[in-house]
Parts: C-alpha cells; structure tokens; sequence
C-alpha cells in the first residue's frame, strides 16, 4: 500500500507539475528561458518526491495517539516534529484529499517500520491502526523480572518494566505462564490482569484436588515455584513434592538451593558457603518452613505435583551434572552420593 500510493501521488503531482511547466515553457520566448524553467520543473519535481518518503529519523515500533477531536494540522505537527513525515503540509494536503473535513480519527496507532507520507495519510484517514496482536510466550518458571524483560524487547512501547515489577511484586507465582496476544499498546498493569486472569482460570481446574490436600493456595504455589526450579519432569516433581512437604512435616529446613538465583540475582545454581549464611527468609537453609513468597511463576505441571506428592522413604536428593535425580534415605547415604555424582 505504501510505495504504491506513494508513488500513485508523486506520479500525479509530477504529472501536473510537468504539464503546467510545459505550457509555461512553450509560451516563453527564448530557448534561455524555456530550459530555466524546464530546470525548475526538474528540481521541483524532485524535491517533491524526496518529501513523500519516510525520513531516515521515523521511530520503529511505536506508539502515536490522536486525541478525540484533534485537528489535522496538530497531528501533522506531531508527527513532523517526532520524525514521522518530512512535511506537515503535504500530510494535510493528502488527508483532504483523501477524506475531506472528516480528517484523522482518534486512537492509537503502531508502526513497527518506517511508512511514507502517503501511507501515513491513508491510515490516520482510515484509521488503520495496525494493533494487530504481537504472540509472546512465557515460559513455565518465569520469574516476575524475566517477564519484565520479554515484554521489554521493543514490541511493547508503552510496557513500564519497573511498574509491572513493582505492582505485580505481590502477584508473583499467580502469572501464569502461557502464550499470550496482546496489542502493541498495552500497558503494565493491563498485563498482569490478564496473566492473574489466567491463573484463575487455570487454578479452577486443580481446585478439587488442592482442597482435598488440606494446604492453602499460597502453600501451594510457593511450593509449586521451588518444584519448577527444582525438577523437570511430573514424576521427579512429585517425589520432591513428597520429600519437601515430608521435611516441612518434621520442622527440617527444606534446603532448596532454587532460592538463591532469586534471592540473589545469580545465574547459577551453585551455592556458596557465604550463599547459605544470606540473612532472608527466602533462605530455607537458615529458616524452616516455607519461604513467604513464590519464587517463580508455575506452571499447571508443577501445581498439581505440588498437591499430588509422591509418598517414599527418601529425605534427600541431588540432581548431577546432565540432570538425573539421586535419592538418599539417611544423611550419610546423601553425602556419599554428593561425592560420586557431584565430583
């Protein structure tokens, strides 16, 4: 639509102008005269068409709105001055031309690439808006500042990391990890009502069996959260539900080293001494019980592992270097399997 409205335009324009300059041209009387003007026709013919591209300054992926009832002329203003279009003038002129007083319609408007002057006109007439839905997936596990980041890629204009971290800090573990499609213009708090909207939803589905269980909701995300980071599959996930929850029963620590990532910002799952000396309540090696919020957001897997744990004789587990889990029953058991599978 673009280039051939673009070009549609300056090949009427140029059309007119080549026309009149031709008649001027021809009623001169001297060959000096007659190539002047030929030469004015030429440059202005150019200059024309340079002004109905896109400028090299035009925002990628942005946002424009129009207020209801804004003029023409403040929307060209606009849009000049942010690096849209390289004149507000022939902006106006082809929104008349195209829609007459009817002008622009309000509303947000994305461009994801540049348009020229003759695209501009045709969607701020129409009211193309181009909110077309962007598909973005968060992965099971996802903590609250990893989904910050996905939603910070560019796509989202008017997304606020640090509002969507600071109003959904307490919503942790209840954003649900799925695909979503969400338009361009959505906004922080508009995310996280419809990710704890899915959660709702999705949380109906396992209600029966988390009342049977005789745990809250929250205990039951929060161990959901350190069963996603923990394990991988449903059944591993289960029989660490069943140790964890068995550890919780007898006042022991839980031990979980999943915690630290979060607590500490790491991108490693090993634990230093200096690591298990933390002062936090999130550190479950020097406070029992649970930890008073969820680490990451679980998924449907990791919820219903945490309410259907499997019942076993075991206290103790390791995961090794390609990720097979080790159970121990006794502590010197456990201790003998850190030195054969972690060394």
């Amino acid at each position: 639509m673009d280039n051939n409205f673009t070009l549609k335009v300056r090949e009427r324009i140029s059309a007119l102008a080549a026309k009149f300059f031709s008649l001027a041209t021809f009623a001169l009387s001297t060959p000096k005269k007659r190539l002047a003007t030929a030469s004015l026709a030429t440059l202005f013919i150019l200059s024309f068409s340079f002004l109905l591209y896109s400028p090299a300054t035009f925002p990628r992926h942005s946002l424009f709105s129009v207020d209801e009832g804004e003029s023409i002329g403040s929307v060209a203003s606009k849009l000049e001055r942010l690096g849209y279009l390289k004149s507000a003038l022939i902006f106006k002129v082809l929104v008349l031309m195209l829609d007459g007083e009817r002008g622009v319609l309000a509303g947000d408007y994305f461009f994801e690439k540049p348009a020229g002057v003759g695209r501009l006109a045709w969607r701020f007439s129409k009211g193309q808006y181009g909110l077309m839905a962007i598909r973005l997936t968060v992965p099971e596990g996802s903590a609250n500042k990893e989904i910050a980041k996905l939603f910070g890629n560019g796509d989202f204009p008017r997304f606020n990391q640090e509002e969507f971290l600071s109003s959904g800090k307490e919503k942790e573990g209840r954003l649900f990890p799925d695909t979503y499609y969400f338009p361009p213009n959505i906004k922080a708090a508009e995310t996280l009502q419809a990710m704890e909207e899915n959660f709702e939803k999705q949380i109906k589905n396992i209600q029966p069996e988390i009342t049977a269980f005789g745990k809250s909701l929250k205990e039951v995300i929060v161990m959901a959260s350190l069963l996603e980071e923990e394990a991988r599959t449903s059944e591993t996930r289960r029989r660490i539900a069943g140790i964890l929850w068995k550890r919780l029963s007898i006042g022991m620590p839980l031990q979980v080293d999943a915690v630290f990532p979060y607590l500490l910002n790491k991108n490693t799952y090993q634990v230093t001494t200096e690591d298990l000396q933390f002062d936090s309540p999130y550190n479950t090696y020097k406070y029992k019980g649970l930890p008073p919020g969820a680490i990451t957001n679980p998924g449907l897997d990791s919820l219903k592992a945490a309410v259907n744990p499997l019942a076993s004789n075991y206290l103790y587990y390791l995961s090794d270097k390609n990720g097979n889990m080790h159970y121990a029953v006794t502590h010197d058991e456990h201790v003998r399997n850190k030195a054969r599978y972690l060394k």
